[in-house]
């Protein structure tokens, strides 16, 4: 697959087994333009790197050689692994993100992100459900990708995991209340799925956030109602 060298220094000297990575991490840049955004990706200084990075143009940069460890999941869970950038291939893509006028990723975007993406999965063999925004794994901290991140259609893909439910249904439930135990369930099923309370136990709304940014990106609401916990159960089914 092509791709441009420009390596960051930032990342762990150790080269890793080819059997270790097992995710793939999607990331976008939040800041004002791509030049700062790749400066600061390839910047001693900044301590962080990924992987690749997707320009606007769709010309995709290898920034760190994939056996290498790069630094950008930072304090992350999913299922029992902890702390993924060992884990992980992470991918960033140029958007300002929701601090500098959050926009749509273009299409020479997503045409570059799905023919890496197939690239990475087959030559590393990456499950589906091992398939992550930043803001899945460090749902306390992050918002990336977000909810512009076509998921559902990278799906149709075969690049990640989205419901199979009619969105006419959906939309008729959606905002409709649930009672205590079925919020339990909500939470059992997205436990299940691999989001983790590791983060924080006391705060859950960090963790709902995430979930309708990746399965629900119509309202992010931070409010579990009868939306959510149907396509939560719908998705269980998915990631096993």
């Amino acid at each position: 697959m092509e791709s441009i060298i420009n390596y960051s220094p930032n990342f762990d000297r150790k080269k890793r087994n080819l059997n270790q990575i097992k995710f793939i991490i999607f990331h976008y840049t939040g800041m004002k333009n791509e030049t700062n955004a790749i400066k600061k990706l390839t910047s001693q200084k900044s301590k962080v790197s990924s992987h690749y990075f997707i320009k606007n143009s769709g010309e995709i940069l290898n920034l760190v050689p994939d056996l290498y460890i790069a630094w950008h999941a930072g304090v992350s869970h999913w299922e029992k692994y902890k702390f993924l950038n060992k884990y992980s291939i992470g991918i960033e893509i140029n958007n300002p993100g929701h601090e500098y006028n959050y926009k749509k990723f273009n299409n020479n975007q997503i045409k570059s992100v799905i023919k890496l993406s197939s690239y990475l999965i087959k030559k590393y063999k990456i499950k589906s459900k091992f398939i992550l925004g930043h803001s899945d794994i460090s749902p306390d901290r992050k918002l990336d990708p977000g909810e512009k991140f076509p998921w559902k259609y990278l799906s149709k893909k075969k690049i990640g995991i989205w419901h199979n439910l009619e969105m006419k249904t959906l939309a008729k439930i959606r905002g409709q209340k649930i009672d205590k135990s079925e919020v339990k369930n909500f939470f059992n099923n997205i436990l299940k799925i691999g989001y983790s309370f590791n983060f924080s136990k006391k705060n859950t709304k960090y963790l709902i956030k995430a979930f309708q940014r990746r399965f629900r990106p119509e309202l992010i609401n931070g409010l579990i109602d009868r939306e959510c916990l149907i396509i939560s159960k719908n998705l269980l089914r998915k990631f096993k």
